[in-house]
């Protein structure tokens, strides 16, 4: 299993990581088609009332998808499958609470994670950019997941930017991808600490405020999720030429911090 779930069941909590340290936490199929499981199972268990979600060790939260999954693709251009388009709570119909707690990295598609947390608590020392444009892919999804969160020009920047730049938990704090920052090892704590307070709340009217704050933005996200599949298809270079890119930039750490 590449997922660990734990469940406190005198104060509602679940803790759900991401347990593939090795490979920077990134997700395969195994993982994604076990988050996805966790999620659903989470709806129909009463005693979990709020989750919090992590990545194994410190050096990453998440990295995407594991670059190593074979995904087969549909022979038509009107069709794409997205390994991790349903890896999310809200994508599983979960409304309970979802809390992203994330030391280290998190990057590319980490971001359909954390845009669909509640919110998102950092170490100080976490980083979060998206790699897209660098090997020559289109960044639709995760920009739209990012603008549930960020200004749009810093979704744009971090998106263009691609793998030269990173956003420091400070700077992701004072643009409101972040709204709590801990010392180094601290963020899972600070996590269940919120989320244990939430637990305790009424149930109803916890899942109802849910509700209430994603109605906000649901109609704009839909529309625009709608569109990322083609502009991925349009945009993306063939994986073989996605591939060499990589293989260019493997080991070449020169990035900037802002």
């Amino acid at each position: 299993m590449s997922l660990r779930v734990e469940r406190d069941k005198d104060s509602g909590v679940a803790l759900v990581t991401l347990d593939r340290p090795a490979r920077l936490n990134a997700i395969d199929l195994e993982t994604a088609a076990e988050l996805a499981a966790a999620w659903r199972q989470f709806r129909r268990d009463d005693e979990v009332r709020a989750v919090v979600l992590t990545g194994a060790g410190t050096r990453a939260f998440c990295t995407g998808v594991d670059r190593s999954a074979e995904v087969p693709q549909p022979s038509s251009p009107y069709s794409l499958d997205d390994p991790l388009l349903a890896v999310g709570p809200k994508a599983n119909d979960l409304w309970k609470p979802v809390i992203a707690a994330v030391e280290g990295m998190a990057c590319g598609g980490a971001f359909y994670l954390l845009g669909e947390s509640e919110f998102v608590i950092a170490s100080r020392e976490a980083t979060f950019f998206d790699p897209h444009t660098t090997y020559g892919m289109v960044s639709a999804y995760e920009s739209v997941f990012m603008a549930q969160r960020m200004p749009a020009g810093e979704v744009a920047r971090t998106a263009l930017m691609g793998t030269a730049e990173r956003l420091t938990a400070r700077r992701a704090y004072e643009v409101g991808l972040v709204s709590e920052l801990t010392e180094p090892g601290g963020a899972a704590a600070a996590a269940l600490r919120a989320a244990e307070m939430i637990a305790s709340c009424p149930t109803d009217a916890v899942q109802g405020t849910v509700r209430a704050v994603w109605a906000a933005t649901e109609a704009s996200r839909s529309r625009a999720l709608a569109l990322a599949p083609h502009l991925v298809t349009l945009g993306n270079l063939p994986p073989e030429r996605q591939a060499g890119l990589f293989e260019e930039r493997r080991g070449k750490d020169g990035f900037r911090l802002r």
